[in-house]
């Protein structure tokens, strides 16, 4: 029997995740997922290739109000603006994005924490950030400030035939996926093309290409070759190294932990 067995929240894009045993899921993805990132003040947006440290930002996310932790850093507790000045950031293809700043607390406290000046934003209501035209299954299907789709599924034992192949296992938390499953085959979730979960139905899109983000060890911050090399020799794809299923969920709906998970197509 295939179940869920790990929801993982990732409210800013970047920094840590923290793990829930439910959640609602909306078409943007797991309610309140990546919907916030940190930017330049040109308005780019920061990720872990430049910034390692964002690796080590503990979020945690109740009731609308945000509480921030890094090492040697007063604890911030921030409440989530979702109206107010609007900025418009660029994250990879999208350009001019509406964005709502987050005021200069919190932009203080990440440029303390980064050594530059940065700022918070939230997603401004409203604002579609549409999924390649290529992998969509309906012309709205979008998200919010992921790399580039709602959710990513990966499953344990995927995880567990890399690690057969490694000198040192890795954790989960490398690759960041919202939705992780177990009970199939490894890779089984490469070739699912829908599955529900409850009442929600996904579509799984487009293999996952992985990037110098697994190589960071999200504790240390120490890099090195793997899991890329290893990743290299037996999951070379067109698209690069891939590792895990990006998704499209189809409607809304709420998921909890041990699930089954049907595999309709």
């Amino acid at each position: 029997m295939i179940t869920l067995s790990s929801l993982t929240y990732y409210p800013i894009k970047a920094c840590r995740g923290f793990d829930v045993t439910e959640s609602n899921v909306e078409r943007m993805g797991l309610q309140n997922d990546r919907r916030m990132m940190v930017i330049t003040s040109a308005g780019e947006f920061l990720t872990q290739r430049e910034y390692p440290k964002l690796a080590l930002i503990n979020p945690l996310l109740e009731d609308g109000t945000l509480t921030l932790s890094a090492p040697a850093m007063d604890i911030l507790v921030h409440t989530i603006q979702t109206i107010g000045e609007t900025k418009l950031v660029d994250i990879w293809k999208s350009k001019g994005v509406s964005a709502i700043d987050q005021g200069d607390l919190s932009a203080q406290w990440f440029s303390d924490w980064l050594g530059i000046s940065v700022r918070l934003v939230h997603i401004a209501e409203g604002i579609q950030r549409t999924v390649n035209s290529d992998y969509a299954i309906n012309i709205d299907d979008h998200t919010g400030f992921a790399d580039g789709y709602p959710i990513l599924i990966l499953s344990e034992e995927s995880l567990q035939d890399l690690n057969s192949r490694l000198d040192s296992p890795l954790p989960m938390n490398r690759f960041r996926p919202n939705i992780v499953i177990k009970g199939c085959e490894p890779f089984a979730e490469d070739q699912w093309k829908r599955i529900k979960i409850g009442d929600v139905e996904m579509a799984l899109v487009k293999p996952c290409p992985r990037c110098e983000v697994t190589t960071i060890d999200k504790e240390t911050l120490a890099k090195n070759k793997e899991p890329l090399k290893t990743l290299g020799k037996y999951r070379k794809h067109e698209l690069g190294a891939i590792f895990g299923m990006n998704t499209i969920p189809l409607n809304s709906g709420r998921l909890r932990l041990g699930m089954n998970v049907e595999i309709l197509k």
